[in-house]
């Protein structure tokens, strides 16, 4: 099912009761609420809270909500990782645990702002990059295009950033610098990234690897991260079986990742 118009309301039905539901409220929110109910009637088929008469879902209490808890932490089994499973995440993960990692770099940030059209201001960025990227570009012309097309404040010091961690840019640019397994090049970077905030060219003066620490110093976050994913598989699992057994009308809850635990 197509995400829903913001000023299309559905009429959500859950065994035939209505789900009133307020129209500002996102997709998602309804969609939290069905599982939410469908867990209601599960735990009244389990006879651990009350039948209720009322035509429409009601809403769940606090009272409510620790007997679905309880419910769930009885049938939802989460196995805990063994020693093998966490040799092995970090033999096929460890470079998501470096730490220290740092590139130095200097940026032209075309930046997209509301009434800017997005097709010139890409054909600019890629005007640019390839006048960077001629063989016999002057040495001062990135300071010299930075200072007078980039929309970041750095342009003033010809796009130079400094020393940057993936804590200090956006998560788009650290899956860039950081996130690339097989190391990331220095030099001008040959395409432009896109961001949240627009177009980059991206020239890496000089990297800091940082280190990827021992299995012993990350293995009680691997046995987490591991149990957390077990958990929301089996909890995915959990809530389809109620959906194959009840009837939710005016809403396709396909593909809807299952609520995480309060």
């Amino acid at each position: 099912m197509d995400a829903l118009p913001e000023t299309e309301t559905p009429a959500i039905r859950i065994d035939g009761r209505r789900l009133v539901i307020d129209a500002a409220e996102p997709p998602a929110a309804w969609q939290e609420r069905v599982w939410g109910e469908l867990l209601r009637l599960e735990a009244v088929r389990r006879r651990l809270l009350p039948e209720v008469t009322t035509p429409d879902v009601p809403a769940l209490s606090q009272e409510d909500r620790q007997v679905i808890e309880q419910m769930l932490e009885s049938v939802v089994y989460m196995p805990d990782p063994d020693a093998l499973a966490c040799e092995r995440y970090y033999a096929a993960h460890s470079a998501r645990f470096r730490q220290g990692q740092r590139v130095w770099l200097r940026h032209i940030l075309f930046g997209v702002t509301p009434g800017v059209p997005v097709q010139a201001l890409a054909r600019r960025a890629e005007q640019a990059l390839l006048e960077l990227m001629a063989p016999d570009v002057p040495a001062g012309h990135f300071d010299a295009l930075a200072r007078s097309l980039s929309n970041c404040p750095s342009g003033a010091q010809g796009g130079d950033l400094g020393w940057i961690g993936p804590q200090d840019c956006a998560p788009e640019l650290a899956r860039h610098l950081f996130g690339q397994e097989a190391g990331l090049a220095d030099g001008l970077q040959p395409r432009l990234v896109h961001s949240r905030f627009g177009l980059h060219i991206m020239d890496v003066l000089g990297q800091c690897p940082g280190e990827v620490p021992s299995l012993d110093q990350v293995r009680e976050r691997i046995r987490r991260e591991l149990g957390l994913q077990a958990h929301a598989n089996a909890l995915r699992r959990y809530l389809q079986t109620l959906t194959d057994t009840t009837r939710v009308e005016g809403l396709d809850l396909d593909g809807v990742i299952a609520p995480a635990r309060s």
